[in-house]
């Protein structure tokens, strides 16, 4: 018969034993969790997402807009989100013979951008074919002139525009690139910073979407589209599939209810689509339902990008066609000279972001808004399409396609302290504006590179406006 002393020393082995087994469980778990984790953030994808966009962004205003590659790694790049824990190990290289822009984190995960004359810059993803690049230069080479800027000396716009482009004594730089009045329909006062002129095309980033709702507004005219209408994609034909009760309409005020989460981390669906996916449009399109159409607004390009496959599917021709239907339609009409649009690799425009022009050429893009689509008696846009992309989406301050500040809060205030009420405008990370106001007839353009997300130096946008609404009344 065993001795206690005996099961005493049996029992110290065996409740050893149960506790590494215990922790070996945990450890597991925790290895399970992290790897969990791991896959379904995919760091390496974000840092693939990171330096495609620091290449994306360079290019872009390098050989595109003209500027010095240091300066656009200090005002676009150096003061992103996030961007503070890359920068040690971050590097990039601008090769001006192959007009292309390299950049990399730590020796890998290696993004090259390449810039296309007359077209813009493109990843390898959307590398544009033969057909588009004609396209493109045919345009190009049709529209574009050049201008000097125009001079206002009245002393109280000219205090409006200085206080506008003057640096804060404390907080994130404005580095404003451009400012372009029109009043009743007249350019009445421009300034441009250092390296601008008012033939530089820069880039409109979300100002784009207005293009796209404006694209959409003249297929509307041609009786070639319903906005009220399911939208016609064909992702979303199967019997059976709530995708297919979406509309043009819900796509463009951000009500689609699809899970397509932006929040420009890296990490987000829409971060991987705009700089990794080269068919943007299904990838957005095959996003589930996360909620029902129509009941809740959702910033998200992922819409924007769905609604570039309709145009470019309605209009016909792939990107050339697409090109060809907007000079025509639009830009040329308008005066628009220094246009340029990027197409992903399965020739949808990349229509969230991608959209350049000069801000005289954003400013002549209000102007048809303010006269609710029509120019030199020629309609252009549907009769009250500008009511209709003014009106506010729900209980957002967005309407379709433009933001919005008709919209009151429980004290019956506007959205926006101090913007007019009846202003909406384009907008654009790191405040690029173009701001309508019918009450005094005035259109303004703001651009620049001021990083302070989500507002991008809104008080200074409002200020602008009523300086230069009280030096013009």
């Amino acid at each position: 018969m065993p001795t206690m002393e005996h099961c005493k020393r049996n029992l110290v082995p065996n409740r050893l034993k149960k506790f590494l087994g215990t922790m070996l469980g945990i450890v597991f778990a925790l290895a399970m969790v992290l790897a969990t984790l791991v896959a379904w953030k995919r760091p390496d994808r974000a840092l693939q997402v990171a330096t495609a966009n620091v290449a994306q962004t360079l290019c872009a205003d390098v050989f595109v807009s003209g500027l010095a590659a240091d300066r656009v790694f200090a005002e676009n790049i150096a003061p992103m989100q996030g961007m503070h824990i890359l920068l040690p190990h971050l590097r990039y290289a601008v090769d001006t013979a192959q007009r292309t822009v390299t950049a990399q984190w730590r020796g890998r995960f290696t993004s090259v951008a390449t810039y296309y004359p007359g077209y813009g810059c493109a990843l390898p993803t959307m590398t544009p074919d033969a057909a588009t690049l004609q396209a493109a230069r045919e345009v190009a080479s049709l529209a574009a002139t050049s201008a000097a800027p125009v001079v206002n000396t009245d002393p109280a716009i000219v205090d409006a525009l200085a206080h506008a482009f003057a640096e804060p004594a404390n907080g994130p730089r404005r580095n404003v690139h451009a400012i372009v009045v029109l009043h009743d329909g007249k350019l009445i006062a421009e300034r441009y910073a250092t390296g601008f002129d008012p033939n530089t095309p820069q880039l409109g980033y979300s100002m784009s979407k207005s293009v796209v709702n404006t694209l959409l507004g003249i297929l509307v005219r041609q009786g070639k589209l319903d906005m009220q209408a399911p939208a016609p994609v064909q992702a979303w034909k199967a019997a059976g599939d709530p995708r297919g009760h979406i509309t043009l309409d819900q796509l463009s005020r951000m009500t689609s209810g699809l899970d397509l989460t932006e929040d420009d981390s890296g990490f987000d669906p829409v971060s991987t689509m705009l700089l990794l996916k080269k068919d943007m449009a299904a990838y957005a399109a095959n996003a589930a339902l996360r909620i029902p159409p129509g009941t809740q607004w959702e910033y998200t390009s992922g819409n924007t990008l769905i609604l570039g496959g309709v145009l470019r599917d309605t209009i016909g021709g792939g990107a050339p066609g697409l090109i060809r239907f907007a000079h025509r339609e639009l830009f040329d009409p308008l005066g628009m000279q220094h246009v340029l649009m990027e197409f992903d690799g399965a020739q949808t425009l990349v229509g969230s972001t991608r959209i350049y022009a000069s801000a005289r050429d954003w400013a002549r893009f209000g102007q048809l808004y303010l006269d609710d689509g029509m120019l030199d008696g020629r309609r252009i846009l549907p009769a009250g399409w500008s009511a209709y992309v003014s009106k506010q989406t729900l209980d957002s301050i967005y309407g379709s396609g433009f933001w919005t500040n008709t919209g009151t809060e429980a004290d019956g205030s506007h959205i926006i302290a101090g913007m007019p009420g009846d202003a909406y405008f384009a907008s654009g990370m790191n405040g690029q504006r173009i701001v309508i106001v019918p009450s005094r007839r005035l259109v303004i353009v703001r651009l620049g590179s001021t990083l302070d997300p989500p507002n991008f130096d809104m008080r200074g946008l409002v200020r602008l406006i009523n300086d230069v609404s009280a030096a013009v009344h």
